[in-house]
């Protein structure tokens, strides 16, 4: 933690790490020449995810040397995106930087996504990954694969989702709820919330010692992924859209397929079970299946009513206002004094 009495930090930089001794000491040493100077004062949030080698007892070296330094220890080892949803909760500085341990990410790329936010007004800068060391067949293809279904089904027009090496504003990154494996996908909610995305090409390097923790076993994982954000995305707030038109096509479906049996039942004496049985079977399971995925949507919206009764946090996001006091230190929410302190004239003017 910084010494008391000094401000705050204005720049916090978030690492988690899982059996990275060889490569910590070097990444600690490069990041503290980035943002000497320039970018001060500064954080470092570090996460480590229940390491099993000299990681926690480096960990702490650094820490008792440097009050700069925040370490958490997690109980277990629950995955990268765990434990940057733990640096994030740990960080109080306005602008969070996040990267992965390993120094596939160069420190040095910091200054240029730093720059870029300033200069543009964006809420999150995405590092991307334009020349890549990785194997064509195991890692590029699969993720150059996937990073185009994101774009498409998310709308966040960028190259690069999978990579942790981000840029964000304090607001935009505590808002998001991270769990399972959706910390590639924080491009996407934050959009969700209304940020501003843009991305900044950034060095992919080879991983100077140790092994990788991913592979191609993780590519089925991130195509589920992508059903569940395009899920998240769409139909979070109105699950009975998702689910309706599936029921009423079915129900139309049943219903038609029933109505037919029964005038030719009434008008030409057909024996049902006999003549048209696999339709009629048809049309029951097409009737009971719309019945079921509208009951589904309707207790879908039941449970999102429920919630947002419960927790009574507004369906909007502001950006800024004016002739507005603070309302509960929601960031945006406040009164300007002249037009050029207003940072909605000052985001527009930048882009």
């Amino acid at each position: 933690m910084l010494e008391p009495g000094a401000p705050g930090p204005r720049y916090s930089i978030v690492v988690p790490f899982h059996n990275e001794e060889e490569s910590l000491l070097s990444l600690y040493e490069q990041l503290c020449e980035v943002m000497a100077g320039r970018y001060e004062p500064v954080e470092f949030v570090l996460v480590d995810d229940h390491s099993s080698d000299a990681t926690p007892r480096l960990l702490a070296e650094i820490a008792v040397r440097d009050p700069r330094v925040r370490v958490i220890r997690l109980r277990k080892n629950y995955g990268q995106t765990a434990a940057l949803a733990a640096g994030f909760d740990h960080a109080d500085g306005e602008i969070i930087i996040a990267m992965d341990g390993d120094l596939q990410h160069d420190p040095a790329d910091i200054p240029a996504m730093l720059e870029a936010m300033e200069e543009t007004g964006c809420d999150l800068v995405s590092g991307w990954r334009k020349k890549r060391v990785d194997n064509f067949w195991l890692r590029r293809l699969p993720s150059r694969t996937a990073n185009w279904m994101m774009a498409k089904l998310s709308g966040v027009d960028i190259h690069d989702f999978g990579t942790t090496f981000k840029v964000y504003r304090r607001e935009v990154i505590k808002e998001i709820h991270l769990y399972g494996e959706l910390h590639r996908f924080i491009p996407a909610l934050a959009s969700w919330h209304g940020a501003t995305v843009i991305e900044v090409p950034i060095r992919n390097i080879e991983r100077p010692q140790g092994r990788s923790h991913y592979g191609i076993s993780r590519t089925g994982r991130v195509f589920f992924d992508l059903i569940t954000i395009r899920f998240l995305l769409r139909y979070m707030s109105r699950p009975l859209h998702f689910f309706g038109p599936a029921g009423l096509g079915g129900l139309a479906a049943g219903s038609g397929i029933l109505a037919w049996l029964l005038f030719e039942k009434v008008f030409h004496g057909s024996h049902l079970f006999f003549e048209h049985g696999p339709m009629l079977v048809l049309g029951i399971m097409l009737v009971l299946f719309g019945v079921e995925l509208l009951a589904i949507g309707l207790l879908g919206e039941l449970i999102v009513r429920t919630h947002s009764e419960a927790h009574r946090q507004p369906v909007y996001r502001v950006e800024a206002a004016r002739g507005v006091p603070a309302y509960n230190g929601r960031p945006g929410e406040e009164e300007f004094e002249s037009p050029e302190e207003d940072p909605v004239r000052k985001t527009r003017k930048n882009r």
